[in-house]
């Protein structure tokens, strides 16, 4: 079986990113896997790459991010007109799914989506014109899958309680994270070594875009300064809002008390040395971040977003906030400050248990992830020969 899919993450020609590795990974799977990602001239990624003997991503060099749709199925179709036993996938099922559906119907063959965020969240509509354009097109687009992939029980919910009639099977695979040995791994420094002016620290790690709700963090975090003036925020990222997010702090006063770092290698030892970690996102798919966190025994209160309620309620407490309410991040985040023995037990006695449902070998989680795209191409084939 080869694969063509489509993609936005330009870091899959970055030389030795984790993204490049892990489509080197995923071509191993299948006879070829060809990658085709939405691009600009201006990013200046090349046009074609050979990852491996059987693995290639081709650019769209597009003029604007309007024409990465009409480059993508250009691409696709010089892919294609060789023949052979394909399947396309969309690393979405917006701009990305658009197009597999496209080059689906050209050539007539399996149709294969992946969902990594709640788009049926109504703070995903509402967050921008586009995002809501995006959830017109998965409309249009999911009905007329073979097969679907989603990255956590909350995004098939989504799915099932919609108004979209599904023809696909909806399978869960959540996102790979090697969080088997975090717990064991030794911090390579000490946050509380690094900003000795604070005796308490809470981090958050993400992107800094809209969805992360950063605002509404720093919100949070204003009110409890006012009774805790020792403690300090260390946000690690990058992203479209980190200027507006510096400024906002500095009107805020609070640039004593909150520092922004660059994505980081060893984000671990962030995990490990902090003493709570803070998720306030209007809308998440997954959570790996907070997955993480978790792992490394890090006490956290996150929005009920993503995988957060699978993680953070049990034993009898919740760390669940609902989605900007001010009062109830303020009291729990309060509770773990002032509760010592709370953050042992939720480090001790809750994390353990909470992360071990996402505990995956390497290999098993591939051959899931095979098994989704063989899925997409059995029910194509179910629908081409129907059985009697």
């Amino acid at each position: 079986m080869k694969v063509i899919s489509i993609s936005t993450d330009r870091n899959i020609f970055k030389e030795g990113s984790s993204v490049q590795l892990r489509m080197i990974e995923y071509a191993g799977l299948f006879e070829e896997l060809h990658i085709i990602v939405f691009s600009k001239r201006s990013h200046s990624v090349g046009a074609k790459l050979q990852l491996a003997p059987n693995c290639f991503a081709y650019a769209t060099n597009s003029i604007s991010r309007w024409s990465y749709v009409l480059g993508a199925l250009r691409i696709g179709k010089s892919i294609l007109r060789g023949g052979g036993d394909w399947v396309v996938d969309a690393q979405d099922p917006f701009e990305c799914g658009f197009v597999a559906s496209k080059i689906s119907n050209r050539f007539k063959i399996p149709l294969h989506i992946q969902i990594h965020t709640d788009f049926l969240s109504s703070y995903f509509a509402s967050s921008s014109i586009l995002n809501r354009i995006r959830v017109i097109v998965a409309r249009i687009v999911l009905p007329r899958v073979n097969g679907i992939r989603v990255v956590s029980e909350r995004v098939r919910s989504s799915l099932t309680a919609s108004s979209l009639k599904l023809k696909a099977a909806v399978t869960v695979l959540p996102i790979f994270s090697d969080i088997s040995n975090i717990s064991a791994m030794t911090p390579s420094f000490d946050l509380k070594q690094k900003y000795p002016q604070w005796n308490f620290i809470l981090l958050m790690v993400g992107r800094l875009s809209d969805e992360k709700n950063i605002v509404f963090a720093l919100s949070v975090f204003k009110k409890l300064v006012v009774v805790y003036p020792k403690i300090g925020l260390v946000v690690v990222g990058d992203g479209p809002l980190k200027r507006n997010l510096m400024w906002r702090v500095w009107l805020s006063g609070l640039s004593k008390h909150v520092v922004f770092e660059n994505w980081q290698g060893d984000v671990v030892s962030y995990y490990k040395t902090a003493n709570i970690f803070l998720q306030t996102s209007l809308y998440e798919g997954f959570g790996i971040a907070l997955l993480e966190a978790v792992a490394a025994g890090l006490p956290a209160v996150s929005s009920d977003v993503g995988i957060a309620p699978e993680l953070l309620n049990h034993k009898g407490h919740s760390f669940v906030c609902p989605v900007n309410d001010l009062d109830c991040f303020t009291k729990t985040i309060s509770g773990l400050i002032e509760n010592n023995q709370l953050r042992l037990f939720f480090s001790t006695q809750i994390a353990p248990g909470a992360v071990a449902p996402f505990v995956q070998e390497k290999l098993t989680y591939l051959a899931l992830y095979k098994a989704s795209i063989e899925g997409a191409q059995q029910a194509f084939l179910g629908q081409i020969f129907p059985v009697e």
